[in-house]
C-alpha cells in the first residue's frame, strides 16, 4: 500500500478537505469525483501514506449480510453490489480486475437459547431486506459441516449469498488511484490544528504539521481509531476509541477437505478459511480498554491459553496446528452503540463526520462513502438515508443498538 504523496498541498482552499486517507475517506473522496454535480477541489490529508497500521490495511477483510438492523444490511448489500461490480463502477476500467466475493458465508453458532432468540430474530430481519439467511439446528450442521463439534450448539444461522472473504484492500487501491486520476489530491502530512469562523459556527480552515494553513468549505473527519483527536482539534467530542484485535494465520496438520466458513463460536473467537490450506482466527483483547494509538504490540499468551484451545474444540481437526503469522490491529471503536456515527455536527455545520465503524468500515464503506458525497453535494441522502447514524444521538446518549457485532 505505500505510496509516495507530496507534503505540500498544491492550493491554499479547497471546497473539501477529508482528514484520513485510507478506505473510507478515499471512498468519499472518489464518489465526490465521480458525482457530475459537485465540481469542488477535494484535499485528502493523510498522516502516514505507508498506511502500515491503519485499520484498512490490518483488517480481515470480510463482508457479512448478517446484521441485527436493516439498515447495516442494505449498507453491506450496497458493498457487495459495489465490489462485486468493481470494474463497472470504475467506468470500465480494464485495469481494473473482475473481483468476487469468496462466498462461504458466516456461521455464528449460539450454545443459549437466548443467543438462539437473537439469531431468530436477525434472521427475520436479514430476510425481509432479501438476505438468504439460513437457520439449522445441530443435526443440519453436522451433515453439512461435518468437522464441527457441535455437542454444546442450539442453533446456527448462516448465509451463502454476497457473504464470505472479499479483497477489500484491492478495492481500497482502486477508490485511491482513480481518485488521484481524477484530480483529487492527496498529501503526506497531519493536521495539528483546526481553526473556526468567530461565532463558531463553521470551520475556516487547518493547520498542517509542516506549517501551511487551508481554508476548507467542508471538512470530512475519516480518521479512524483517530477520530476522536480529530474531533477535539475543532472543540467537539465524538465517542470513538482504538481497541485492539488479534489476528492469526494458521495451517492445519490435517486441512478441512472443505471451506470454513467464517465461524463466529459462541466464546467470540471467529475463524474462517484464507487459503486452500491455510485458516485465520482472531478475537479481542481481554480486557479490552482503549488502546494506544501506537500500540500494535500481540499477546502471544491469548492464543496459547484462549484461542488455541477453544479452535480445538469446536474444530477438533485442529488440533495440530501452527501460527503462520499473526497480527494486530484497531478497531474505531464506537463505545455508545458500535454503530457508525455519520453526518454533520449539528452546531460546527461543515465538520462532517465519518467515525466509529467498529470493525465493519471495509464492507460499509462504499455506502458510506456514497451518502458522505451525497450529503456534500446535496445536504441529503439519495440513496440509503443514513440519518440514523447522525450525530444527533451522540448528543442524547440514545445507542442506535447493532447486536450482531464480532
Amino acid at each position: 500500500m505505500a505510496l509516495t504523496y507530496p507534503s505540500t498541498p498544491e492550493h491554499g482552499s479547497y471546497d473539501v478537505v477529508i482528514i484520513g486517507g485510507a478506505i473510507m475517506g478515499s471512498s468519499t473522496a472518489w464518489f465526490l469525483a465521480n458525482n457530475p454535480d459537485f465540481d469542488g477541489k477535494i484535499l485528502v490529508v493523510e498522516r502516514d501514506p505507508s498506511y502500515e497500521f491503519t485499520s484498512t490495511a490490518r483488517t480481515n477483510s470480510c463482508i457479512r449480510q448478517q446484521f441485527s438492523t436493516e439498515l447495516n444490511v442494505r449498507i453491506s448489500q450496497f458493498g457487495a453490489e459495489f465490489y462485486q461490480n468493481l470494474r463497472s463502477y470504475m467506468g470500465g476500467d480494464t485495469r481494473v480486475p473482475e473481483t468476487k466475493i469468496q462466498n462461504y458465508g458466516y456461521m455464528y453458532l449460539a450454545d443459549t437459547e437466548a443467543f438462539a432468540n437473537v439469531l431468530r430474530a436477525n434472521q427475520k430481519v436479514q430476510r425481509d431486506a432479501g438476505a438468504e439467511t439460513r437457520l439449522m439446528n445441530a443435526e443440519e450442521i453436522a451433515a453439512a459441516y461435518p468437522f464441527y463439534n457441535v455437542d454444546d450448539i442450539l442453533l446456527g444461522s448462516i448465509n451463502t449469498k454476497d457473504e464470505g472473504y472479499f479483497d477489500g484492500g484491492g478495492m481500497f487501491d482502486w477508490f485511491r488511484r482513480s481518485a488521484r486520476e481524477k484530480g483529487v489530491e492527496y498529501v503526506g502530512n497531519e493536521v495539528v490544528a483546526i481553526t473556526k469562523a468567530t461565532d463558531g459556527r463553521r470551520v475556516e480552515s487547518i493547520t498542517l504539521k509542516s506549517g501551511e494553513v487551508i481554508s476548507c468549505g467542508t471538512l470530512v473527519n475519516a480518521s479512524g481509531p483517530r477520530a476522536a483527536v480529530t474531533a477535539e482539534m475543532a472543540g467537539l467530542s465524538v465517542p470513538v476509541e482504538p481497541r485492539k484485535r488479534f489476528t492469526w494465520i494458521f495451517t492445519a496438520e490435517q486441512p478441512l477437505d472443505q471451506d470454513l466458513p467464517l465461524t463466529i463460536d459462541p466464546s467470540g473467537v471467529h475463524m474462517r478459511q484464507d487459503g486452500p490450506k491455510s485458516y485465520l482466527a482472531g478475537c479481542p483483547a481481554d480486557p479490552d480498554p482503549a488502546a494506544a494509538f501506537e500500540d500494535f504490540n500481540m499477546d502471544h499468551n491469548r492464543w496459547e491459553s484462549h484461542v488455541w484451545p477453544i479452535i480445538a474444540t469446536r474444530i477438533p481437526q485442529f488440533e495440530a496446528i501452527k501460527v503462520v503469522t499473526e497480527w494486530a490491529g484497531h478497531y474505531a471503536y464506537n463505545t455508545l452503540d458500535q454503530n457508525a456515527i455519520l453526518g454533520p455536527h449539528p452546531e460546527v455545520e461543515n465538520f462532517i463526520f465519518q467515525n466509529g465503524f467498529s470493525g465493519h468500515g471495509l464492507q460499509q464503506s462504499p455506502a458510506m462513502g456514497r451518502g458522505t458525497a451525497e450529503w456534500i453535494a446535496y445536504g441529503a441522502y439519495k440513496s440509503l438515508d443514513l440519518k440514523p447514524f447522525h450525530y444527533e444521538r451522540v448528543i442524547s446518549g440514545e445507542a442506535f443498538v447493532e447486536t450482531a457485532v464480532i
